[in-house]
């Protein structure tokens, strides 16, 4: 057998010694706020819960339609309980259809591409007012009158919003660890789509920052910042959420209090996992404790396997 040069040696060393340090100055998340294992297909699975919500609840909001009134056959499952028409101004109902249709396509898209089937399965749903009103009992917060997001468009906005991140920040949580080119694509283009969202609707919320939302005296952006502090409680693994506006400290490179788009001390994307995700849908804070816009939790099999492992 022939010996290695020195210069092979040496870069194997020299290999060998940066993944080290590599690995020396990695910090690993907590347990209770690192990815679960979980295969591709199962991945696109858990998002579809997701997506059916998004498309659900945005139809049914605009315009009184379901996914099944859009594209027959594509989901199969008890149908929403709550849903009203949310009392919107012209150019936000149409923004929020358009929205909730696209919603409809990934999810078409999720059954063309991968190796789940259609019918998908749908979540039992909640979509009553009172569900996002509990949601602010997370930080012991008493509203009078309860809550309603279908009163108005500045109420809507919220919850609007406040999904479309969940899916964009899943997708940049998993888009790294997708197999498959096809379904590397297909991830790529559904999360780019879903910043997009975000980054839409958030604009509509920073635009009316300063009004209030009635019958409230507070404001919009008093509004955001408790709704990104009660995501990050029930998150419960950091900072993943801000207000529309911070303190210039926290501003993108510290040099603005602007803060349209939520983002790290890099304006990086932040990421959440599945039971990050679970625990703010079902506003309980554990993952295994179904609740919120779920009342009977998910579909599919890394969800039951979350249950299973009690990986709350």
């Amino acid at each position: 057998m022939a010996t290695p040069s020195c210069l092979s040696v040496f870069l194997l060393l020299l290999v060998a010694f940066q993944s080290a340090m590599m690995n020396a100055n990695t910090v690993l998340p907590p347990p209770r706020c690192r990815p679960v294992l979980a295969s591709t297909r199962e991945k696109f699975e858990f998002a579809s819960n997701l997506h059916i919500l998004k498309a659900e609840l945005f139809l049914r909001s605009s315009v009184g339609r379901g996914i099944n009134d859009i594209s027959p056959g594509l989901v199969q499952g008890p149908a929403p309980i709550g849903a009203a028409v949310a009392d919107l101004d012209n150019d936000t109902r149409k923004i929020i259809e358009e929205l909730g249709l696209a919603s409809v396509g990934h999810i078409r898209a999720i059954v063309n591409l991968t190796s789940l089937e259609a019918p998908l399965r749908r979540p039992l749903l909640n979509f009553s007012a009172q569900v996002f009103s509990g949601f602010f009992d997370v930080l012991n917060v008493t509203l009078d009158p309860p809550f309603n997001f279908y009163a108005n468009t500045n109420s809507f906005l919220f919850a609007a919003v406040y999904f479309s991140y969940l899916l964009k920040q899943y997708y940049a949580g998993i888009m790294s660890s997708i197999v498959g080119n096809t379904e590397r694509e297909l991830a790529a283009g559904i999360g780019l789509y879903e910043a997009a969202s975000y980054g839409a609707l958030r604009s509509q919320l920073y635009d009316r920052a300063n009004s209030t939302v009635q019958p409230y005296p507070f404001t919009v952006e008093n509004v955001s910042n408790l709704t990104a502090q009660i995501g990050n409680q029930l998150g419960g693994c950091g900072v993943k959420d801000e207000g529309l506006i911070v303190p210039p400290p926290l501003g993108a490179e510290g040099r603005t209090t602007t803060n349209v788009i939520a983002a790290d001390v890099n304006s990086l994307a932040y990421k959440r996992t599945e039971r990050e995700i679970l625990r703010i849908v079902f506003t309980t804070g554990n993952a295994t404790r179904p609740g919120g816009a779920y009342p009977r939790g998910f579909a599919g099999t890394l969800y039951q396997r979350i249950l299973a492992l009690n990986q709350s």
